[in-house]
């Protein structure tokens, strides 16, 4: 029996409608809608059903971005992408695992949503200009145009040194052990001076409202006295993060590692971005 297309380039859909949305939640709702279109479609007529399945999802993305940007609007405190659990096997296609990035899912935030969506489709997934000039319905010449000012967008706002795998994860297990120890000056060593944290509470729980700038605040926000922290590393979205318990409240956090120290830390609090930590994504491109 021939598998419906739908069902086997799903991974593929999912990890477009995610890198648009920053979030697996309306990720999800995006495909249950394409779902719906391909369903009423003569699939006989389809010539390349890749091409026409990545198309629906785009487009539904793309209307689905008018209702999350008055969500964000009225979101309570700092908004952060929700966090995925990914398998160590993700790390090894370094374009997709970059892209996905919490960093990197943040960059895009600052694209608007055609921007967004020709990055996305060119260079994430490496679609032909022709492709994706039919997808949003501009000619390939302007979308050649979106694509240049999108990659130079990108550029100016990305992450200044990609660094190792290997590099960022010994960076993350000394950040475990000295958050483990309470140690100020241990965390401290880890951190660059001009570290920043921003964190996701969502009005739900407890969360700095506004970003924290500076080594020993942060250092002396994650070790004041009498918390108690329970840590462990995982893969998030491609990369060696760490998920904490505290006060009685879960964060995925993840890092952004330069020269050897913490430069960023996103960490992720709100429980209702916390749903998909329990079980790996699987992505394609």
């Amino acid at each position: 029996m021939v598998q419906d297309p739908f069902i086997s380039h799903r991974n593929l859909l999912f990890t477009v409608a995610y890198e648009m949305l920053g979030s697996a939640t309306d990720a999800e709702d995006v495909l249950q809608e394409a779902w719906l279109r391909w369903v009423n479609v003569d699939q006989s007529q389809v010539s390349n059903p890749r091409a026409y399945l990545i198309r629906i999802v785009t487009r539904q993305a793309l209307n689905w971005m008018r209702t999350l940007s008055r969500r964000r609007e009225e979101y309570v405190g700092e908004w952060l992408p929700e966090p995925l659990l990914t398998s160590p096997d993700v790390a090894e296609d370094l374009e997709l695992s970059e892209s996905i990035s919490i960093a990197m899912l943040i960059v895009l935030e600052t694209l608007g949503p055609t921007e967004r969506a020709v990055f996305v489709l060119r260079e994430v997934f490496n679609l032909p200009y022709g492709e994706i000039s039919e997808i949003i319905g501009k000619p390939a010449a302007t979308v050649r145009q979106i694509a240049r000012r999108a990659r130079e967008h990108v550029a100016a706002r990305r992450q200044r040194e990609l660094v190792s795998r290997s590099e960022q994860q010994a960076v993350v297990e000394r950040f475990l052990a000295a958050l483990r120890t309470g140690q100020v000056q241990q965390l401290m060593e880890v951190l660059a001076p001009d570290v920043v944290l921003i964190a996701d509470g969502g009005g739900l729980v407890a969360a700095a409202p506004a970003p924290v700038h500076g080594v020993e605040l942060v250092a002396n926000l994650l070790t004041r006295p009498n918390r108690v922290i329970t840590a462990n590393g995982l893969w998030l979205n491609g990369e060696p993060g760490v998920c904490f318990e505290s006060d009685g409240a879960t964060a995925a956090v993840s890092f952004v590692v330069e020269n050897g120290r913490v430069v960023r830390i996103y960490a992720i609090a709100n429980p209702q971005k916390l749903t998909r930590l329990g079980k790996p994504t699987e992505l394609a491109r």
